[in-house]
């Protein structure tokens, strides 16, 4: 019923945004003087901050057109290498480039936004890497026939991924990199590939700000998920997809509440931000406008999970912390971090960070038994927050080095 009364009102409001979006494009053909006319300019400011103010289910354009790798600006193409139900393998193709750099595997957070909320992370990989990324699919989009998609599928996919970009024969193993949520699945997978001696391991695992062991240092995010019982989730936050969309009848965690959810927790800030976008507009200062609307046309752009993959990572990863306690199976058999012994391991983590405390991702080192000594490093980045970890100018001047130098060392 939520998900319907949530569809409702976006159609109540659908002739009001498009008003509004049609003043905003009357404006900007034919009131090319209405920066002279204050009255004017805030009553089209106010339009176009109603415009954008809207919560969208598309995945936003990377962008993407060109990286200086080397000492040249080179061309990049999107391609798209796999493509299975629930998520697709996306090339970052550099055509121009044709000396061999290293394969990157970036495995994007599936909590409520695209990947292309890493859009910063893959353009500075792409300076010296060939970079791959999985590009997560809107579950309201997926039909019932896919089946389900589970926290043991993910687990699956990162193995797909990795063995489809990885060149055993001719000794090219792939590296890859986890983002925020994905780190527990991705140490899993890693571990799982090992356990099967598969000749794709990845020579590298750099895990960015994840929750591998939620029990260390808990954040308010920690005390949210396991404030609740696990049936409460259940009955609160689950939902099926209206009949309209491919996905119809699907059980979700829909986007739009994960959403609400974040801004709650930071809503006098939000609100300040819509303020200034609408002051910025109404003085014509293009930069700042074109800083804010960026960021939330990211921000505001959701996709649903299904009901089965939230579900489980509530119960596995934030309630009972599985993997940090030995205990997490995929498909019946227990995952045994200590069989990794080829894949070096990086951790790394933000001083500041309010999702994933300092302590909750070195926790991969305590598992991992098996690596030796020089196949582990942690980097802990001063005077950053979870997104400093992999976006920002720490990221690429602080962090990134980090990353590239176990890459370079384990090719």
């Amino acid at each position: 019923m939520l998900y319907q009364a949530y569809q409702t009102y976006c159609d109540m409001m659908a002739p009001a945004r498009f008003v509004a979006r049609s003043a905003t494009a009357f404006r900007d053909r034919f009131m090319g003087g209405a920066e002279k006319m204050p009255a004017a300019r805030r009553l089209f400011a106010l339009s176009e901050v109603f415009a954008n103010a809207a919560v969208t289910h598309r995945r936003p354009p990377y962008g993407i057109a060109r990286v200086l790798s080397g000492n040249a600006l080179v061309p990049v193409r999107e391609e798209v290498t796999l493509t299975l139900p629930f998520a697709d393998l996306l090339h970052f193709a550099k055509p121009e480039v044709t000396a061999p750099q290293p394969k990157i595997l970036v495995v994007a957070p599936l909590s409520g936004h695209f990947a292309t909320l890493l859009r910063n992370t893959v353009e500075t990989l792409l300076r010296d890497h060939d970079v791959y990324i999985t590009d997560w699919k809107n579950a309201r989009d997926i039909p019932l026939r896919a089946g389900k998609f589970g926290f043991d599928e993910y687990i699956d996919y990162v193995i797909r991924f990795l063995q489809e970009i990885s060149d055993p024969e001719a000794d090219r193993g792939a590296h890859v990199l986890a983002v925020c949520q994905p780190c527990v699945p991705v140490l899993a997978a890693v571990a799982v590939m090992a356990q099967n001696d598969d000749p794709c391991q990845p020579r590298t695992m750099s895990l960015l700000g994840g929750p591998i062991d939620t029990r260390e240092s808990p954040t308010v995010v920690n005390e949210l998920a396991t404030g609740q019982s696990f049936a409460w989730f259940e009955d609160n936050l689950i939902h099926a997809v209206p009949w309209r969309y491919k996905g119809a009848g699907r059980k979700v965690y829909p986007g739009f509440v994960q959403l609400s959810a974040f801004m709650a927790m930071n809503a006098g800030r939000h609100f300040g931000q819509f303020r200034k976008l609408y002051q910025h507009i109404a003085d014509h200062e293009q930069a700042e406008v074109a800083k804010i609307k960026g960021f939330y046309d990211e921000y505001l752009a959701v996709l649903d999970l299904t009901a089965e993959f939230y579900l489980e990572t509530i119960d596995r990863v934030f309630q009972r912390a599985l993997l940090a306690k030995g205990e997490l199976e995929h498909k019946g058999r227990r995952v045994d971090c200590s069989a990794i012994r080829k894949t070096a391991l990086l951790t790394v983590e933000g001083e500041r960070d309010d999702i994933c405390a300092v302590g909750q991702t070195a926790a991969a080192h305590l598992l991992c038994t098996s690596l030796r000594p020089h196949l582990k490093r942690h980097h802990l980045q001063p005077g950053v927050g979870h997104y400093g970890v992999f976006a920002g100018s720490k990221w690429e001047t602080q962090v990134y080095p980090q990353v590239r130098n176990m890459v370079l060392a384990m090719s």
